[in-house]
């Protein structure tokens, strides 16, 4: 007949038998303590390969987020200097600055890269139009 010992007690004895050693809860046979370490790297493998594949969507993510940036700035730029051409005069400040702008990284996202290549284009070409560049 087996007895249970409430809920938690870790451990179901036999009536008329005492348990086998003082501490009591779950023991690994002699055999299965030289298999530890092979369980171990099993198990860290696949979250090895998980980390790898967080690191390298990160500098894809980051470098996604930079691009974006530096396009909406080369925008920005080239809203100022349309301002300007129609007032008649150019900041040679912003020139230099949208030339920085025009080189830069490439998005991961093939998407975001092409719309910041037509970008960075139209930028070079207005550079292009006042010899600068």
């Amino acid at each position: 007949m087996v007895g249970i010992r409430g809920v938690g007690a870790g451990a179901a004895t036999r009536a008329g038998r005492g348990t086998r050693g003082a501490g009591g809860g779950f023991r690994l046979g002699p055999g299965a303590e030289a298999s530890e370490p092979a369980a171990a790297q099993a198990a860290a493998a696949p979250s090895a390969i998980g980390l790898l594949a967080l690191q390298e969507t990160a500098p894809a993510a980051e470098r996604d987020a930079r691009a974006r940036r530096r396009g909406e700035a080369m925008l920005g730029e080239l809203a100022a200097l349309q301002v300007e051409l129609l007032s008649g005069r150019v900041d040679p400040a912003r020139l230099q600055a949208l030339a920085a702008l025009a080189e830069g990284e490439a998005a991961a996202d093939p998407m975001l890269a092409e719309s910041i290549a037509a970008i960075s284009l139209r930028a070079r070409i207005e550079l292009a139009r006042r010899g600068i560049g």
